[in-house]
């Protein structure tokens, strides 16, 4: 698809934010290569923790702000990065417009990582996501209640507890993960489906509230 207009305005105003994101988390050797291109519409709300790369970084290789999903504008689309924790990827990712990270626990995108538009992640504990996973739009992943429960004992009921995903795990759009969600590899998450739990097995599609297995011996691609 050739550039538009839009396109190179965009690459040309996200220099700042792009150098300013680098030059924060990397050394300047690294920083130099531009691992990392920020959109101008990306709100650096928090640029504190740190951001982990694999050894051998190539430039662009995480591009955060950008994409394009027809159904939304993005010339007016936000996203914001609140970063008080770690967050590592293990190659190349996409962030796409609109998306929202508050980090303060470890995030970890796998190799190929997809996040198409307008999610959003939440971490405080533990999220990791594997190789080639593909999140489509209007997510929610989040790893907390944000603010505690006691019993009259005055222990705390609700802990945070990790989120963890897959190799190649499509998440259909409005999904919601919560605390403990686990997916198995080769999985698709049906449109809508909220998960709080664990499943096993693989080459399957959940979906439903409750969620449960509706298909089994099956493969996707992009």
């Amino acid at each position: 698809m050739p550039m538009t207009a839009f396109d190179f305005f965009n690459i040309l105003y996200s220099i700042p934010k792009t150098l300013r994101f680098n030059l924060h988390y990397f050394p300047l050797k690294t920083a130099l290569k531009l691992p990392v291109v920020v959109s101008h519409r990306t709100y650096l709300r928090e640029l504190h923790g740190q951001v982990e790369l694999p050894e051998k970084v190539e430039r662009a290789m995480v591009k955060i702000g950008f994409g394009d999903v027809g159904h939304y504008d993005r010339k007016r689309s936000r996203g914001i990065w609140q970063v008080s924790g770690t967050v590592g990827f293990g190659g190349k990712a996409s962030i796409g417009h609109g998306s929202k990270l508050s980090v303060r626990g470890n995030l970890f995108f796998g190799d190929g990582f997809n996040m198409t538009a307008e999610s959003t992640i939440v971490c405080a504990k533990e999220i990791r996501f594997g190789h080639d996973c593909l999140l489509s739009w209007d997510i929610l992943v989040m790893d907390t209640d944000e603010h505690p429960l006691f019993n009259k004992e005055n222990e705390r009921i609700n802990p945070d507890k990790a989120i963890h995903v897959g190799d190649h795990v499509w998440i259909g759009c409005k999904c919601v993960l919560l605390k403990g969600a686990e997916v198995p590899d080769n999985t698709v998450v049906a449109a809508g489906t909220l998960l709080t739990s664990s499943f096993s097995g693989e080459h399957q599609v959940i979906g439903g509230n409750p969620p449960t297995v509706l298909k089994h011996d099956i493969r996707w691609e992009h």
